[in-house]
């Protein structure tokens, strides 16, 4: 018997199903959230954080809730991964979740 899986990517926000829905998180009063989101609706929060962002001051990075899709400690920064993507003609967006895609071609070139 063979079985298959299916994965579908919706957006939080909107319900809407789509490839391009990439996990964001973020913190409020020390509660960790995490939303999935396509990248129009990400801008969306990020303007409407963005005064608070810039008004308030970074006290390092949260803790894990242990379901984080990173990369380990050893594994590239997501800057390292969206550079290497552009060299060998990837499209990625400038921001959000780096794909799971583009995690495991660049795995594999090295």
């Amino acid at each position: 018997m063979a079985q298959k899986i299916v994965t579908v990517y919706t957006d939080d926000l909107t319900g809407k199903e789509s490839e391009e829905v990439q996990t964001h998180t973020f913190s409020l009063d020390g509660i960790n959230y995490e939303i999935d989101l396509v990248s129009e609706n990400y801008d969306k929060l990020f303007e409407a954080l963005a005064p608070f962002i810039s008004g308030g001051r970074k006290v390092g990075r949260p803790r894990s809730t242990g379901r984080s899709r990173r990369p380990s400690v050893d594994g590239p920064t997501s800057e390292e991964l969206r550079r290497w993507a552009r060299e060998n003609n990837y499209q990625i967006n400038e921001r959000g979740r780096v794909p799971a895609s583009i995690r495991e071609a660049y795995e594999k070139a090295r």
